[in-house]
């Protein structure tokens, strides 16, 4: 199971939310350049990135950031938030992102998002937010009516590289992840799920580790900023 520290992007910063809430942002570090090295230094071997402004407005917002990240690390870097074309997804694939997340564009276009899986095959990833068991848009500012399987399995046989499912309500609040939830996500389909939201401790992942359902892998961030979740240990636990 891999582990994907999070770097959440808010106007130049790396930040954190409370449940999506971009007025409860804490700032970790003024420096994401830095964050990502000190991820990729401790050993995790991919990283989670996310344009928080980009994922309200459409439209990327902190590239500059995304851009000096790809330049200073190594790993390969997952990137979401306001890429809602093809133009963009190319782009970002073009500088150096390994795989592009697609949220508001799953349920809005999907028609699109096989697009790209079929131009970019293995380089796509799909974002599913769910709040109150419906999908989550638009940097979680509404809901689109739609469940998160009901959207996954749009995309079974599209070529798409993993789903990537986050309870927005635990999201940055250190309540532990939807171990239940993120598992019958991975059981209704046969794509690779990643789990976000809420991890808080390496029980987390030890329960994630011991899915019956495979779970591919597991996004933490908040944990890892406070401390609560020391590197090495979570490294061991996902082995």
């Amino acid at each position: 199971m891999i582990i994907f520290p999070a770097i959440d992007l808010k106007g130049g910063q790396c930040v954190r939310l409370r449940q999506g809430d971009m007025a409860e942002a804490t700032v970790f570090n003024t420096d994401p350049a830095a964050q990502a090295r000190s991820f990729e230094a401790v050993g995790f071997r991919w990283l989670h990135l996310v344009d928080l402004n980009g994922a309200v407005s459409g439209a990327p917002v902190n590239a500059a950031a995304v851009r000096t990240i790809l330049a200073e690390i190594a790993i390969p870097v997952q990137l979401g938030g306001g890429i809602r074309d093809l133009h963009a997804i190319e782009t970002w694939l073009t500088a150096g992102v390994a795989r592009v997340v697609l949220g508001t564009l799953a349920a809005r276009n999907p028609a699109l998002v096989r697009e790209a899986a079929t131009h970019f095959p293995g380089r796509i990833a799909v974002g599913l937010d769910a709040r109150n068991g419906l999908v989550a848009v638009e940097g979680w500012t509404s809901d689109s009516g739609l469940s998160a399987t009901d959207v996954a399995r749009r995309f079974e046989d599209a070529g798409i590289a993993a789903i990537i499912f986050t309870d927005s309500a635990r999201d940055g609040m250190l309540q532990g992840v939807n171990v239940e939830a993120t598992a019958a996500l991975a059981h209704s389909v046969s794509l690779p799920v990643i789990a976000s939201g809420g991890v808080s401790s390496l029980d987390d992942i030890k329960r994630l580790k011991a899915s019956p359902t495979p779970i591919a892998g597991v996004i933490i961030g908040r944990a890892l900023y406070d401390g609560q979740i020391d590197p090495a240990l979570a490294l061991a636990a996902a082995a």
